[in-house]
């Protein structure tokens, strides 16, 4: 371990934009984050090669994929292993995310588009439907009408349709690759 990173306390800003001003490093830990935080050294060099040379993996040339694996294996593995960001077998090629790596989640993409509040969503469907059940019992008219059955599985479909769309959204916003890794050193 180099005296770069002090595992102890927090990353120095200096040490943060040291490791994030390479393109091929922030493309290294966007790729773990992306798949549970593990990957070999291998993985790394055919997935940032493609992005690279805007081609799909199975179509990159061998020398695509021997420069970035050289550049990972010589240079950037070695750097993130040093400030502790990642652990690196050598026997087996693989790399592994450390806790350490959550330090550079307020430098990496902020969310500058408001998100949805699914959990306001989520309590007024609950407000709404327990309000619909409660008028509904009391003989209120025009939803006593109702039966509380066919309420029932009205929120519950209310429910499950949020519930998909929260889902399909959120799979839409890891797919996109953010804009800093786009832009090649």
């Amino acid at each position: 371990m180099s005296s770069d990173a002090d595992t102890s306390g927090a990353m120095s800003p200096d040490l943060v934009f040291e490791i994030l001003s390479n393109t091929r490093r922030r493309m290294v830990l966007y790729y773990l984050r992306q798949h549970d935080g593990v990957a070999t050294v291998k993985e790394l060099a055919e997935q940032i090669a493609a992005l690279e040379n805007d081609v799909e993996v199975d179509e990159l040339r061998r020398q695509q994929r021997k420069r970035v694996y050289v550049s990972l294996y010589q240079t950037h593995v070695p750097k993130l292993e040093d400030a502790g960001i990642i652990e690196y077998d050598d026997s087996s090629g693989e790399v592994r995310l450390t806790n350490r790596a959550n330090e550079f989640d307020s430098y990496l993409t902020p969310t500058s588009e408001p998100t949805y509040r699914w959990r306001l969503h989520y309590l007024g469907l609950a407000v709404v439907g327990g309000l619909l059940f409660a008028l509904s019992t009391l003989g209120v008219p025009g939803l006593a009408a109702i039966p509380t059955g066919l309420l029932g599985i009205g929120l519950m479909l209310a429910f499950a349709v949020s519930a998909g769309v929260q889902y399909w959204r959120q799979k839409q916003r890891e797919q996109e690759i953010p804009a800093e890794l786009l832009k090649h050193d």
